[in-house]
């Protein structure tokens, strides 16, 4: 199995609206890619809460049967159309994919 994790910082105004705004559409966006391939064993969206120290927005953290699972959710055309969206809201980005 092949754990994905992404955490992105968001900037405070992008694409006409402001951070909390695009946060919660960018984890709509990610959540309805849960489902794009059946190699996605687990699929989890979080944003940061008020109040606890964060130092990024949002967090995907996933988990897919093998490299070539990941790379078809990679590449499937609804997780390819939310990219522009989330390069223009993006300020900071992380990923580590790991075997598990």
């Amino acid at each position: 199995m092949l754990r994905h994790i992404v955490m992105w910082k968001l900037k405070e105004q992008a694409e006409g609206a402001d951070r909390e705004y695009n946060k919660r559409k960018a984890k709509a966006l990610l959540e309805a890619c849960a489902t794009l391939h059946p190699g996605t064993l687990q699929f989890q969206v979080g944003l940061a809460q008020d109040g606890l120290e964060c130092t990024y927005d949002v967090v995907l953290d996933s988990t897919f049967t093998d490299r070539a699972a990941l790379a078809a959710y990679q590449t499937h055309p609804d997780h390819v159309a939310i990219k522009p969206f989330m390069k223009a809201i993006v300020a900071e980005r992380q990923c580590m994919d790991f075997e598990v």
